[in-house]
């Protein structure tokens, strides 16, 4: 292996502005060949491995790329970020829905009456449909499968617009595991529930205010890089109606 690839992969990381990570992390994470692929190839390989980590994992980034020790303090009124941190995301929460309204939004989807983020999971045929599957046309009917890919459409389109004009609460982890919320003070197309991944990446930019120990996300002081981290996002995805349900007994009950 040439001494200098890793640097050479640690540069075109830095020039995508991506998290920085130390050079033995990179090394560890090329693939074992001989001869290695061309520098493009490795470059693609290392990014799709660091956007898949996670971020706490001793020695992949350096300390000084994390939130001060008070920066979850209430008491602070308003500070600003004085470098660029990389953070992954561990929740994201819809405030513009009640815990109510989005047990009843999964439970549609688990019946296939909705779609999930861009994903269509399943929709009720109609009989129109059917008859015309079977070469049965009725008066005015639409050519077969119109009214199927119509209903697909504007479901996509809605879970779009719902999506556009939410506010979204996050929970967001440095590399040194402290945790801090993020609030959208302006929309962030890439932030949503059914779009944004547990383990996803983020770098908040230097600038970002952080309120009464918040985190306001607006575009223009983050960007979101993608990724995710397998068994988390698997794990969240499969108990968020169980802690929905919860919640909302709690809210019950207090």
């Amino acid at each position: 292996m040439s001494s200098d690839l890793p640097a050479q992969i640690r540069a075109s990381l830095q020039g995508q502005g991506l998290p920085t990570p130390s050079l033995a992390w990179i090394r560890g994470a090329m693939p074992n060949r001989n001869p290695q692929p061309p520098l493009q190839v490795l470059v693609a390989t290392v990014k799709t491995r660091l956007l898949a980590a996670d971020l706490t994992t001793p020695g992949l980034l350096e300390p000084a790329a994390a939130f001060p020790a008070n920066i979850s303090n209430p008491e602070t009124k308003e500070t600003k970020l004085s470098q660029e941190i990389p953070v992954q995301i561990l929740d994201i929460e819809n405030l513009s829905k009640s815990k109510w309204e989005q047990v009843e939004e999964i439970e549609a989807i688990a019946r296939g009456e909705q779609t999930r983020g861009r994903e269509v999971i399943r929709l009720p045929t109609t009989n129109e449909d059917d008859e015309n599957a079977n070469g049965v046309a009725s008066e005015g009917a639409p050519p077969p499968a119109t009214a199927r890919t119509a209903a697909i459409n504007a479901n996509i389109a809605n879970a779009a617009a719902a999506a556009r004009n939410a506010t979204h609460r996050l929970v967001l982890q440095d590399c040194r595991g402290q945790k801090v919320h993020g609030l959208e003070l302006r929309r962030v197309d890439r932030l949503g529930v059914g779009i944004a991944c547990i383990g996803e990446k983020i770098v908040l930019k230097r600038g970002a205010t952080v309120a009464r120990g918040v985190v306001l996300l607006e575009p223009t002081m983050c960007a979101v890089l993608g990724g995710k981290v397998d068994a988390w996002h698997r794990a969240w995805v499969d108990g968020r109606l169980e802690r929905l349900k919860e919640a909302v007994g709690a809210d019950v009950r207090g």
